[in-house]
């Protein structure tokens, strides 16, 4: 659900308000789990106790809910939190006080939901040593009122898959588990996008060669499985949707990956459902997207 309530203003990117509907209509295709990324640091105080909106946590409640109605899992990930992401000691206080309030509000939700404690730990994380001590407090919040609610944990460099390679879970706790994130090759799948710190100039097909990109990841991450024996979970994967890029190499993409990271047993959420890597659009789903995703699996039980 991207592109929604990770922006200051639920929808004011990409896409638009979600509705309530979009979860029937994600059911009905055979979709089980929805990821919800949600912009709470901007809606929380800078002070102690650091109050989060009662708004946005009932805005929040309101979509959990919807989701779980339609018979979905969703994932509650807290996005672009840029704050912590260049300070982590100095938010450290107010991102356990941001999970203090997330775990109390759905201490008594059912095992549809899951957390994600933070989108893509970026390049201010390179010491691992800073990730967790910061994750550790806020997991250990977290378990005070949800004492085995999963917890999706990430790892440095963006959860880059390259981040596997470095990316050990500190503590004893079987209920976290470990996420990539997967855009390779960005020539393809960030060509246009306006928000990139280098410039993928437009024209770019989809090529032959593209598989070895995918190709190595799945290495990786079976190099990782191997290493811990642990499963990592995908959470994103997309392509941008811009005019001027062709509609069939995105749904090829989109098949390409998902049954790649499939084919090991590695579950996935496509990026995105209807916003600038859009799956679904205003006259409905991308013509050949719902076939090409249909190997991405589900990360909860239905």
């Amino acid at each position: 659900m991207g592109g929604m309530l990770e922006r200051d203003v639920e929808g004011d990117m990409f896409g638009r308000p979600i509705r309530d509907d979009d979860f029937a209509t994600i059911r009905a295709a055979g979709f089980d789990t929805v990821r919800l990324p949600v912009k709470y640091s901007v809606h929380t105080a800078t002070t102690s106790p650091y109050a989060v909106d009662p708004a946005l946590m009932a805005r929040v409640r309101q979509v959990v809910d919807a989701a779980v109605a339609a018979d979905l899992n969703i994932i509650i990930d807290l996005h672009h939190y840029v704050d912590v992401q260049q300070s982590p000691a100095a938010e450290r206080e107010r991102f356990v006080a941001i999970w203090r309030q997330i775990a109390e509000a759905h201490r008594n939700d059912g095992p549809k939901l899951w957390f994600e404690l933070l989108n893509e730990p970026g390049y201010e994380f390179w010491n691992k040593a800073s990730t967790w001590d910061i994750f550790t407090p806020a997991i250990r919040e977290i378990r005070r009122t949800n004492p085995t609610r999963p917890i999706i944990v990430a790892g440095n460099y963006g959860s880059s898959v390259q981040s596997l390679a470095t990316f050990d879970i500190a503590m004893d706790d079987p209920n976290l588990i470990p996420t990539f994130h997967f855009y390779d090759p960005k020539e393809f799948t960030h060509q246009g996008a306006g928000w990139t710190t280098i410039n993928y100039p437009m024209g770019r097909p989809l090529q032959d060669s593209d598989r070895t990109s995918i190709d190595l990841a799945v290495s990786r991450v079976k190099d990782y499985m191997n290493r811990t024996g642990r499963v990592p979970f995908l959470g994103e994967y997309g392509a941008y949707d811009i005019d001027g890029v062709n509609v069939a190499d995105r749904v090829k993409y989109y098949g390409m990956v998902s049954s790649a990271f499939a084919s090991i047993g590695v579950q996935s959420c496509a990026w995105s459902f209807t916003n600038g890597f859009s799956l679904y659009t205003k006259t409905g789903w991308v013509p050949g997207m719902l076939d090409a995703v249909q190997t991405t699996t589900t990360l909860m039980p239905s």
